[in-house]
């Protein structure tokens, strides 16, 4: 006899939907028309000129168990490197606790986000993200040619990576992050905006201005990942070529517990 519940293969399966509601993803506020990254909990404001130009240090509480790896003055000698022109309108720093759930689904070193709504207006702005001792990352074996390399970085970074029945995998620890985020990301990311600022905004204005730009935007976020990833890690890469030639780092973590208490900040968001 026919079975009724065999005609479609698909039935109780995600094809058909099962499960689907039931995703682990990072929530969306309907309610308040924000990305994940821009919802920050306790924070404090730090201000920095640096070359001239005010940074605002934006400074998440952490939870337990998680620090930002880079302090301020970390952050300061680094910028101080990065030529000026470089700077265009970004003036935020986030050091930005993620959730667990963002953690897993996520995770990541730092971001740039070109429009950054903080305090009733919008920036762009470098996130460079706390990170739980406690965990570790995982990468799987079966590496594209660009996760291969990404790999070598972290070697070089200082991470001791071993290989597992299924992931290659590496316990974090505050000086390898500290590394990969001080001297990698912080470039990487301004690596992004230097292509932003040369194809977007430096462009000559024309009588078709808003037009003009309009459509400058809308190729550079057409360009192919892989271009845009290109760009900014030759740009980090020939930076940190550039400061390991003058011997200004790798340089130790510079962690002045009277400096941090009277910019306001949590001493343990950065002591572990």
């Amino acid at each position: 006899m026919r079975n009724s519940t065999r005609r479609n293969r698909n039935i109780g399966t995600a094809k058909q939907g099962f499960g689907q509601n039931n995703k682990l993803v990072v929530p969306y506020h309907a309610q308040e028309m924000k990305s994940f990254y821009e919802r920050l909990e306790e924070y404090n404001v730090v201000k920095r000129t640096i070359n001239n130009h005010t940074f605002k240090f934006v400074v998440e509480k952490t939870r337990e168990n998680s620090f930002h790896a880079c302090t301020i003055d970390d952050l300061e000698t680094i910028l101080a490197q990065i030529p000026k022109d470089h700077y265009g309108d970004l003036e935020l720093i986030i050091l930005r606790q993620p959730t667990r759930k963002e953690e897993n689904l996520k995770a990541v070193w730092g971001r740039l986000i070109y429009s950054y709504e903080f305090e009733n207006d919008y920036l762009p702005a470098i996130i460079i993200e706390a990170v739980n001792l406690e965990g570790s990352f995982k990468w799987p074996k079966k590496l594209s040619v660009g996760g291969q390399k990404e790999l070598e970085r972290l070697k070089e970074d200082g991470h001791k990576i071993v290989m597992g029945k299924r992931y290659f995998e590496a316990e974090y620890t505050i000086e390898n992050i500290r590394a990969t985020q001080l001297y990698r990301t912080l470039p990487h990311e301004f690596g992004h905006y230097v292509h932003y600022l040369d194809l977007v905004i430096k462009p000559e204005k024309t009588d078709e201005e808003d037009d003009a730009w309009e459509k400058r935007w809308n190729d550079y976020h057409r360009l192919p990942t892989s271009e845009k990833e290109s760009f900014a890690h030759s740009y980090a890469d020939t930076f940190k070529s550039k400061l390991e030639t003058k011997n200004l780092i790798p340089f130790d973590r510079i962690l002045d517990l009277d400096k941090i208490k009277k910019d306001g900040l949590n001493i343990s968001d950065f002591k572990t």
